[in-house]
């Protein structure tokens, strides 16, 4: 198989296993995906999704969050994780979102990674799936197919988020990043892999991936 052969492999099967793809967590518009987002942060979408009703109940815009203060803030997203710097992030992005742009999300990445507590993969998400524009957010899923399907070294996300917008074609970006980032979730974890049903690492799989795999199967037997 050519490197041509292997992406057109990943992107029909993908095609074939999420025809329509659910977005990991609620939203109304751009500004409660952006909470939503940053909250995501080391925890888990399920656990962003039962918070957010609770703060989107008190606040779902910028102009009614900014009446919070960050330690209510703090209170409501405690289960999420790192709620000390999130409820500072959100207090403050909202009052800047209020000054600089009239209670909107601002489309440009450059600008949204400008906001406090907003990197670049929040600014990529937020894009990508509130505009439509184009990006490739890179997430632990994404970062580890793409290594163990030989797509990319596996150095950093940065390189990996380069290879993939190198490789596959810039019209499927948006819905591909999703339909990976469900793939690896549900075919190719990191821990309880089973090769037999990751049908994508199988076929096209990193060479050295697939023997390591084997071995550590064979070991366990």
């Amino acid at each position: 198989m050519t490197k041509q052969d292997k992406i057109d492999f990943t992107i029909e099967t993908l095609d074939k296993l999420y025809p329509t793809i659910p977005i990991p967590l609620d939203h109304k518009d751009p500004y409660t995906l952006l909470i939503a987002v940053l909250l995501s942060a080391q925890s888990t979408d399920v656990r962003v999704n039962q918070i957010t009703p609770l703060l989107f109940a008190q606040a779902d815009n910028p102009f009614d969050m900014v009446k919070l203060t960050v330690e209510e803030i703090r209170e409501i997203i405690r289960p999420v994780g790192l709620s000390p710097m999130k409820s500072k992030g959100i207090h403050g992005l909202s009052e800047i979102l209020i000054e600089k742009y009239d209670g909107e999300v601002p489309k440009e990445i450059e600008l949204l990674e400008e906001l406090p507590a907003v990197g670049h993969k929040t600014a990529s998400v937020v894009v990508s799936q509130a505009f439509g524009i184009p990006a490739f957010p890179v997430d632990t899923h994404i970062h580890r197919l793409m290594y163990r399907w030989g797509f990319s070294n596996g150095k950093n996300v940065v390189q990996t988020e380069r290879d993939a917008k190198r490789l596959f074609p810039e019209e499927i970006w948006n819905k591909l990043h999703l339909q990976i980032i469900w793939y690896g979730r549900e075919y190719s974890p990191a821990r309880g892999w089973d090769m037999e049903k990751d049908i994508i690492t199988k076929t096209i799989g990193r060479k050295t991936v697939l023997n390591e795999y084997y071995k550590n199967k064979k070991s366990r037997n």
